[in-house]
């Protein structure tokens, strides 16, 4: 029999909306199961939302509350809970970072940045600075710091695996200045050679133009569909079904046998750091 986790309602307000969550199911005498039933969600969906890892949708929120006879206190507190996770994060992307959390694989192309969860500090604030030219010092500062969390990720040794294919261009061109630049690739190859994550360069004249403009980020996950997630600048698209998604991993595909081999990637990648490190263009 699996071992009950207690919850730590003092860590933030997802943890205490989940510790709640549980007392109140516990008091009326219902399994996860039966409070799910006659709604759209799994028990592990309830579950992951009773220990803050997720969280709570509005129409589930409007079950439990019916169901346990609440009156509306789980729909009332779910904006808090939302708000609480958002963090610095674009509300059209907070949802993705949770589920990056969850996911057992991610797998990423990027033609146009290095993407966020490969991002160094210096890195993600010529990135943040550009796109929020009005952010204040601190709100800038609170961007990075949500976006260098994201990279916790790879403290765990085996979850998620990390396939990303990045284009030739952001590799020979910098947004930061070339010791810089020479720093996030190095932090890049640090990553591939501790095994977490697997990069292809795709060359110039890859043969996948009309998908080289649009970034993609698909993550699959345990007991859940895949998801999709393509964005600009200021804008994010989730995409959940699952015909549309299987589309986009057969393009992605597509990409990743038009880039190079891993190893060789990985050689032009330190190659370029060194261009940098010593004031050259990488050629």
């Amino acid at each position: 029999m699996a071992t009950r986790k207690e919850i730590d309602g003092s860590a933030g307000v997802p943890q205490f909306y989940g510790k709640e969550l549980r007392f109140k199911r516990e008091q009326a005498g219902l399994t996860l199961e039966k409070l799910v039933d006659g709604s759209f969600y799994g028990i592990t969906y309830l579950s992951e939302i009773e220990h803050g890892h997720r969280r709570m949708p509005v129409d589930l929120a409007q079950h439990v509350d019916r169901v346990l006879g609440t009156d509306g206190f789980f729909q009332r507190r779910c904006e808090d809970v939302r708000q609480a996770k958002q963090g610095a994060h674009a509300a059209f992307f907070a949802p993705v970072a949770e589920a990056e959390t969850r996911a057992r694989t991610i797998d990423q192309w990027s033609g146009t940045l290095i993407p966020g969860l490969l991002q160094t500090r210096s890195y993600a604030q010529g990135v943040v600075r550009s796109t929020h030219s009005l952010d204040t010092a601190e709100e800038v500062e609170a961007k990075i710091n949500a976006r260098l969390q994201r990279a916790r990720l790879f403290d765990d040794p085996k979850k998620p695996e990390y396939w990303v294919v990045l284009h030739e261009s952001l590799v020979r061109h910098s947004i930061v200045p070339p010791v810089e630049m020479a720093e996030q690739l190095d932090q890049i190859t640090a990553l591939v050679r501790r095994g977490r994550v697997v990069t292809q360069i795709l060359p110039w004249n890859g043969p996948t133009r009309p998908l080289t403009e649009l970034p993609l980020l698909l993550l699959n996950f345990d007991n859940e569909p895949p998801l999709l997630y393509t964005e600009g600048p200021y804008h994010g698209q989730i995409i959940d079904d699952p015909a549309i998604v299987m589309q986009y991993r057969k393009a992605y595909d597509r990409l990743r046998a038009a880039a190079l081999p891993p190893e060789v990637s990985l050689a032009l990648i330190e190659k370029a750091a060194e261009e940098y490190r010593h004031g050259q263009h990488p050629s």
